[in-house]
């Protein structure tokens, strides 16, 4: 064999060791990575998070929730342009209203810009149906933002939340998506609310679904709550769904 030949053997040999070793520390760093994290302690949830967030897809019960009630005001409902009426928006607030209460479910109501003398107070249909209410009137478009509202909620101990508001696209929206951010579950009843123009209304509604919140609407939410015609909590809510649709019927029979 030449000189030449052994040469090249040689660092042919010196450059294989060297491949090998890098190879064996680069795998020694990735094992020692791995292990690391497995034994790394998980990150603790946010504050608020529900133990159920998890299982969002179930069904949600009376006393797991809390109903917030935002705006429904002279001043909004004369605005509302979107595919619910005025008057059905109202009836469905005033089921959601009487069921909630039936069961317990703890309900905040709030305003906004009536201590500022720029809107008047909640519509008195939907205000009669919660005699002696602490009303929480703000200037934020967002209620999230609001330190007596959100105090209110974290005082109901609930963590999952139904949101009704006037108008969709603003003060229904914008609690929604922040309550969610803070680890609250987040369902919203689209026939208890309405928009400034349909357009406006379809697309908070897709906002707040792309970001995870639930839709849902009045009968099926008051329904979800007790489930079973024999359960204890029925005869409370019978007489109500029985009202809620006598009352549709003239509702429709009006038009």
């Amino acid at each position: 064999m030449s000189t030449s030949s052994t040469s090249d053997s040689d660092a042919f040999a010196t450059t294989r060791r060297r491949l090998l070793s890098a190879t064996t520390a680069a795998a020694v760093a990735v094992a020692a990575v791995g292990s690391a994290a497995a034994q790394a302690p998980a990150s603790p949830a946010p504050a608020g998070r529900s133990q159920s967030r998890q299982s969002r897809g179930g069904v949600w019960k009376h006393d797991e929730v809390a109903l917030l009630l935002i705006d429904y005001q002279p001043e909004m409902f004369r605005q509302i342009r979107s595919e619910t009426s005025a008057a059905l928006i109202e009836l469905n607030t005033r089921f959601l209203i009487r069921a909630a209460r039936a069961l317990d479910v703890p309900v905040i109501l709030s305003t906004v810009a009536v201590e500022m003398g720029i809107n008047e107070p909640t519509v008195a249909a939907i205000a009669a149906e919660l005699p002696g209410s602490r009303v929480i009137d703000r200037s934020s478009m967002n209620a999230w933002e609001d330190k007596p509202f959100h105090d209110a909620v974290l005082a109901t101990g609930r963590k999952r939340l139904v949101f009704g508001a006037l108008y969709t696209e603003i003060c229904l929206a914008f609690p929604v998506i922040d309550a969610l951010k803070e680890g609250f579950d987040s369902m919203y009843i689209v026939d208890a609310v309405g928009g400034m123009s349909q357009i406006a209304h379809a697309t908070a509604i897709d906002r707040m679904a792309h970001a995870g919140a639930i839709p849902n609407t009045a009968l099926a939410w008051v329904t979800e709550l007790f489930r079973d015609w024999k359960s204890a909590e029925a005869p409370k809510v019978r007489p109500i769904i029985v009202w809620y649709l006598q009352q549709l019927e003239e509702l429709r029979a009006a038009k």
